[in-house]
């Protein structure tokens, strides 16, 4: 299979690593400006949990291959920050790269948006299971990797080859698991992010995400506080039309009373090394303020309560404007 990653980044480049391992042909667009930069070959640190629920610590190196203009693929994988998913397809379309695409990336908007965007280009929506660091000029990629990702049901994939697509995670040995509704699954999942990156801001500096993200998984009463808010910021997705009768399994563990859950939060960030890691590099700050602006303003517009989380986003933009940061 001949796949497609548009840019360098950590998302794209780990499950790059794990398709070229599994016999996969795999190229990077990446932009004449920043071609001169780009390494040839990255050093790969990996905690993999694909074998072990533990993670295990994987050494290796990942070799990069350059895309070119008006080519043709299998797949290809489009993994951005939230609210730029335009500016990739743009980028698509302008190089003439075709191919069914994979939209591997957090967001907020809504199906009709996504379908605007796409103007007909055969895709279907996921989420990574991985998350971590990537540094271009030390040629090094610091990642982590749960043993799933999650994929559109095939039903609602407006793609050819959703088997194939299946056995690339399967050769990559990686799980596929499919929600009831994945964008509305990608909207709970980022209202549940939402509700941790504020507490994590309430009690650190978000321009160290990696430090404030260690005082929240150690202190059980800002978990407590953390569960609280994320049932407040799930029922902004409610709001907007996700089912959470669909979504049990996803929101058991919110259900715990939060003085129970807090400590249950507490032992699972202490024993679970992937879950943890994950939260200490996580550090890109506009990404992390984008999921929390995205459910702020969409709780204020539909009159949603959560005094918790407007006060922790309320707080955390003051700390931007009075550092500059905003």
């Amino acid at each position: 299979m001949k796949i497609l990653i548009l840019g360098l980044g950590v998302i794209g480049t780990t499950y790059a690593y794990l398709f070229q391992k599994a016999g996969a042909e795999t190229e990077h667009f990446i932009r004449e400006s920043k071609r001169t930069e780009c390494p040839e070959t990255i050093s790969v640190r990996l905690l993999d949990g694909r074998k072990n629920p533990r993670g295990q610590e994987l050494r290796d190196s990942y070799t990069v291959h350059m895309a070119q203009r008006e080519s043709t693929y299998d797949l290809i994988l489009v993994s951005v920050p939230g609210g730029r998913l335009k500016e990739a397809i743009d980028t698509l379309n302008e190089n003439r790269l075709n191919g069914p695409i994979l939209v591997f990336s957090g967001m907020w908007e809504d199906r009709r948006y996504v379908d605007t965007v796409m103007a007909g280009r055969k895709y279907l929506l996921g989420y990574p299971v991985a998350g971590g660091q990537i540094e271009w000029q030390k040629a090094e990629l610091n990642s982590v990797l749960f043993g799933h990702v999650m994929l559109e049901r095939e039903e609602k994939a407006a793609i050819d080859g959703y088997a194939g697509l299946i056995s690339l995670f399967d050769q990559a040995e990686i799980k596929t698991e499919c929600p009831f509704d994945m964008l509305e699954w990608i909207w709970l999942h980022m209202a549940i992010n939402a509700g941790v990156i504020a507490n994590a801001a309430a009690i650190g500096d978000i321009r160290d995400s990696a430090t404030a993200a260690g005082k929240l998984m150690d202190n059980p009463s800002a978990l407590n506080r953390t569960i609280r808010t994320i049932r407040e910021c799930t029922k902004v997705a409610a709001a907007r039309g996700a089912d959470l009768r669909n979504y049990a399994d996803e929101l058991a563990f919110y259900k715990f009373p939060a003085g129970l859950g807090g400590m249950l939060m507490k032992h699972m960030f202490r024993t679970n090394q992937l879950t943890r890691r994950i939260m200490e590099l996580h550090a890109n700050r506009d990404d992390l303020l984008y999921v929390c602006r995205s459910v702020y303003h969409s709780g204020r517009e539909l009159g949603v309560s959560m005094p918790l989380f407007e006060k922790d986003y309320a707080d955390l933009e003051k700390k931007l404007v009075q550092t500059k940061d905003l």
